[in-house]
C-alpha cells in the first residue's frame, strides 16, 4: 500500500515535469487578435464541435500556435486558411463551402429529417386506415359475449 502511495506521487510530481507549455500568446494585442479571427474560422480536428480558439485540446493549441507564427512571417489570414484546408481538407473549416464533396455534409441533416418526417406521415396515416380490425365470425361472438357479461356484473 506504502510503495502504491509513493509511486502515485512520484508519478504525479514527476508529470507536471513532463507537461508541454503552451506558447506564449502575442504580446501584440493585435496579432493575437488576428490570431483569434483565423482560429475561429478553424474547426478543431480533436473535438469538432469547437472551433480552434475555444478548444483547449493540444491540437487546437498547436494550430494556433501555426497560425500566430504565419501571421508573424507577414502571410495573409486567407493564406494561413488556404495552408490549413491543403493539409486538412475542407473538414478543418468552421463553415465549410458548399460543393459537390461537401454537398452531402450540408444536406444531410435536411436529408434526415425529411426521411423522418416521412416515415412519420406513414405511420401516422397507416393507423387512420387500420382503426377497423377485421375479426373472424367466432372472434366476433367471442367479444360480444365478454362485452353482454361485463354489462350484466355492472348492472348488479
Amino acid at each position: 500500500m506504502a510503495k502504491a502511495l509513493v509511486l502515485t506521487f512520484l508519478l504525479l510530481l514527476g508529470g507536471a515535469a513532463w507537461g508541454r507549455e503552451a506558447a506564449p500568446a502575442a504580446a501584440d494585442p493585435q496579432l493575437e487578435e488576428q490570431v483569434m479571427a483565423v482560429a475561429a474560422e478553424l474547426r478543431c480536428l480533436v473535438c469538432q464541435n469547437q472551433s480552434i480558439a475555444e478548444s483547449d485540446s493540444d491540437l487546437a493549441k498547436d494550430l494556433r500556435d501555426q497560425v500566430r507564427e504565419k501571421l508573424r512571417q507577414g502571410q495573409s489570414e486567407r493564406d494561413i486558411i488556404d495552408y490549413m484546408i491543403a493539409r486538412y481538407g475542407d473538414f478543418v473549416l468552421w463553415r465549410p463551402p458548399f460543393k459537390l464533396t461537401t454537398l452531402l455534409l450540408w444536406l444531410g441533416p435536411v436529408l434526415l429529417v425529411l426521411a423522418g418526417l416521412i416515415v412519420l406521415f406513414y405511420r401516422l396515416a397507416r393507423e387512420r386506415d387500420g382503426g377497423e380490425i377485421e375479426l373472424s365470425e367466432a372472434a366476433r361472438a367471442r367479444a360480444a359475449q365478454l362485452l353482454e357479461s361485463r354489462t350484466e356484473m355492472e348492472e348488479r
